[in-house]
């Protein structure tokens, strides 16, 4: 049974506060990861907007990567002081604030005259988005038991696959339907009602007389824990191999997946969505699969390990053989999503080989880093898909070829590689701390 940490204080008896407070503590906590399933559906919305994206403000193929990416470079950036941020000002106050800003500029985005504006848009989104997970993370430690932190962490990232899933087929079908202007502010516009009832609704902890801040000494021990986890060369390891997992999801499900189905396999733009939803699938199971593998064989490399040589070799078999079926493309995607899962593992590793006052500081470095995958990755194949475009054209966008996606998605392949022979440095703990 899920307890909370805390009764209500108006009744006092156990028959009376239970479940009115495992209720409340239930809707706040659903309430930030629904923030968090936003921030992902934002992430890959743009995947199914290209042609139109593309037509609209012509544009090439390196500045749709860099407009998606924008999402990602405020987003990363903001993972590491994010903790004493929510520290200091509460998730009530802070998701609120973050909703309000990714309201602003998916409406902003929507409403674009030029791609200049939609880049704003675009960075407000993913300045907005940065809090979602962090904050759901703050208050299920805050109003639950122990024991449910990491139930409740693993059911955030599936929660928020579901939403990325969300932002595939179903959007595209909406884009179709109403085009991705007025999809784009209706999305704000949800944004902004998440963060209304977030204001009204959250609160920070179950002891209403708790008050949310950091003093001069608590910041200054914050920002010395952040300079000494950016000088440790091995978290900087377990952070690329996340990165090498995270990146080719990001890229390929979170971006250039739809395109590269569509004209691969002549599907609509819907269908292709659904194919390329496949690989987030495989995320949502993978992810908290793997988190119970590595605890039950009581091993953080060997998954580590395991999961990217898998991830190399599935991405090898989607970029690099030209007469794969539908069918067998599918699961390569689904595959490619389930062993990129494994990344959540990196988290768990460098907790255990920092020193606990380091926790926070190294979880918001890979963090970050895995976000920062895709920023990288996406304007890499927008930029080699226009390296080897042969200048077709339709209604005002860009066509490339089949043979271009398979040229462009080297890349993700030689990241992923890159991140398995990093993987081969890493240190095992046994799943134990070793400092």
């Amino acid at each position: 049974m899920i307890q909370i940490v805390a009764a209500d204080p108006v009744d006092t008896s156990p028959q009376a506060t239970r479940p009115a407070s495992v209720a409340l503590a239930l809707t706040i906590w659903s309430l930030s990861a629904l923030a968090f399933g936003y921030a992902f559906f934002q992430r890959v919305a743009p995947s199914v907007m290209i042609p139109d994206l593309m037509a609209e403000f012509a544009v090439t193929g390196a500045v749709m990567g860099q407009l998606s990416a924008l999402y990602f470079y405020p987003y990363a950036a903001m993972q590491l002081p994010i903790g004493a941020l929510l520290d200091r000002y509460g998730a009530r106050l802070m998701l609120t604030v973050a909703l309000l800003l990714a309201a602003a500029g998916s409406i902003i985005f929507g409403a674009a005259g030029s791609v200049n504006a939609a880049y704003v848009g675009r960075f407000m989104v993913g300045a907005g988005s940065a809090v979602g997970f962090i904050a759901s993370m703050a208050l299920a430690a805050k109003w639950f038991h122990p024991r449910h932190f990491a139930l409740l962490t693993g059911l955030a990232m599936f929660f928020a696959m579901i939403c990325g899933i969300a932002g595939q087929a179903p959007l595209a079908f909406a884009v179709e339907a109403f085009g991705w202007r007025q999809t784009m502010i209706w999305a704000g516009l949800a944004a902004a009602v998440l963060a209304l009832l977030t204001a009204l609704i959250v609160r920070n902890s179950p002891d209403p007389d708790s008050i949310e801040q950091t003093d001069d000494t608590q910041w200054a021990e914050i920002w010395s824990g952040l300079k000494d986890t950016i000088r440790r060369t091995e978290i900087w390891r377990i952070a690329i191999v996340a990165m090498s997992m995270s990146g080719p999801m990001l890229a390929l499900g979170g971006l250039w997946g739809v395109p590269f189905l569509a004209g691969a396999y002549g599907l609509d733009r819907p269908t292709s969505a659904i194919y390329t939803s496949l690989s987030l699938l495989g995320w949502a199971v993978g992810a908290p699969l793997s988190g119970w593998l590595s605890d039950r064989i009581g091993s953080r490399k060997l998954p580590l390990v395991v999961g990217t040589a898998a991830n190399c070799g599935l991405l090898g078999l989607i970029a690099f053989v030209p007469e794969l079926n539908l069918a067998l493309m599918a699961a390569a995607l689904f595959l490619s999503g389930l062993t990129g899962g494994c990344m959540v593992v990196t988290f768990a590793l460098a907790r255990e080989v920092s020193i606990k006052r380091l926790h926070g500081s190294v979880s918001g470095l890979v963090n970050a880093a895995t976000v920062g995958a895709g920023a990288i990755l996406q304007p890499i194949i927008g930029w080699l898909l226009d390296l080897s475009w042969d200048g077709t054209m339709q209604d005002g966008a860009r066509i490339y070829q089949t043979a271009d996606y398979r040229f462009a998605f080297i890349c993700l392949v030689v990241s992923s590689g890159a991140g398995f022979l990093m993987s081969l440095t890493l240190r095992e703990t046994n799943c134990k701390s070793l400092l």
